[in-house]
């Protein structure tokens, strides 16, 4: 028998990095990636085949299934918040045709080597939108079937998404004589506000936390478009690898869901500021809201509850606030900017 391949979509960003680094220590499957870019040296060469291509490409994803036996996907691919509110179509086609087009693949291939194929999805904290402030402190900690009624293009892209996973993996095909739910094992994660050591902010909506300190290692004052009391909840990078690694590894029994909270910390805007201004004294951090924005962060649940993800597949971020600053986020972008 040969042995399984891993696709991996989106493979270019940070996470896709990691993914490949941890794959490629287990050697137990092959590493095929999908991105529109090409992969940088340093990685490429740890993947089996590199294709270069849109997820949006019917004939590309045909020939991956005419050369491999596919049981993991990580469907990475994404146009992500700020510039969906630009290109609200090409998001649709991008994040939604693009997801389905896999998910069918994933139908296909599962059919063809008779065994389920392990799908795995990260969606957003933009999937929820709550109406008011005073609906969001009073929400607490938020559930993953509360509040979803997202306000950006992106969030719902991954909604919808998040949905159509669940249709495949329950549904699919409901009304046909013999059952074709079940070949496509839909996991996703919704992540919270991810932030990395090792990218540059893009001018995302939750990227006012790296931002700071961004700018403080590089001795420029920086304007926090948020409110200093705004909060909504964050994971270091590395708690997002190791999340998708997770899950996708659980015993599909022990799984209640197909989409999971996760979350690691949930500090204000201003406690932020106040850790990096203690790592750089001579920072100028100051608050100019973005009104436009602010609505969208102010959308977003301050903290969501992710006991089912806890419970049933073990999630364990390692970084609480202090140590995701003082560990992993300070040390590493200081040493960028020495």
């Amino acid at each position: 028998m040969r042995k399984p391949v891993a696709v991996i979509t989106g493979a270019g960003g940070e996470i896709g990095h990691g993914l490949i680094d941890r794959l490629a220590e287990g050697g137990d499957r092959h590493i095929v990636t999908i991105d529109v870019s090409r992969l940088d040296e340093s990685i490429s060469r740890k993947v089996d085949r590199e294709i270069t291509g849109s997820v949006t490409a019917k004939a590309l994803l045909d020939r991956v299934m005419a050369e491999f036996e596919v049981d993991r996907i990580f469907h990475l691919a994404a146009l992500l918040s700020s510039r969906s509110e630009f290109t609200p179509v090409a998001a649709h086609e991008v994040n939604v045709e693009g997801t389905l087009r896999l998910l069918e693949f994933a139908q296909h291939e599962a059919e063809s080597h008779g065994r389920p194929v392990v799908f795995i999805y990260p969606s957003s904290i933009a999937a929820y939108g709550l109406p008011s402030l005073e609906a969001k402190t009073n929400a607490g900690r938020v559930g993953e079937d509360e509040y979803l009624h997202p306000t950006t293009m992106y969030g719902c892209n991954k909604l919808y998404c998040e949905m159509l996973g669940d249709y495949y993996a329950r549904h699919y095909k409901q009304l046909a004589a013999e059952t074709a739910s079940g070949k496509v094992d839909f996991r996703c994660v919704r992540f919270p506000g991810l932030i990395s050591a090792l990218t540059l902010p893009s001018g995302g909506t939750s990227d006012y936390a790296p931002e700071m300190i961004h700018a403080a290692a590089r001795g420029e004052p920086h304007d926090c478009f948020v409110r200093p009391d705004t909060r909504i909840p964050f994971m270091a990078m590395p708690d997002g690898v190791e999340a998708l690694l997770t899950l996708a590894s659980a015993p599909r029994d022990r799984l209640g869901r197909t989409a999971y909270n996760v979350a690691a910390f949930n500090p204000s805007a201003e406690e932020i500021r106040d850790v990096v201004v203690k790592a750089f004294p001579s920072a100028e951090i100051t608050f100019r809201v973005d009104r436009k924005r602010q609505a969208i962060v102010d959308s977003w649940p301050q903290a969501v509850d992710d006991s089912a993800a806890r419970r049933d597949w073990g999630f364990a971020p390692r970084y609480d606030f202090d140590r995701a600053f003082s560990e992993y986020l300070i040390p590493t972008i200081r040493k960028r900017y020495s």
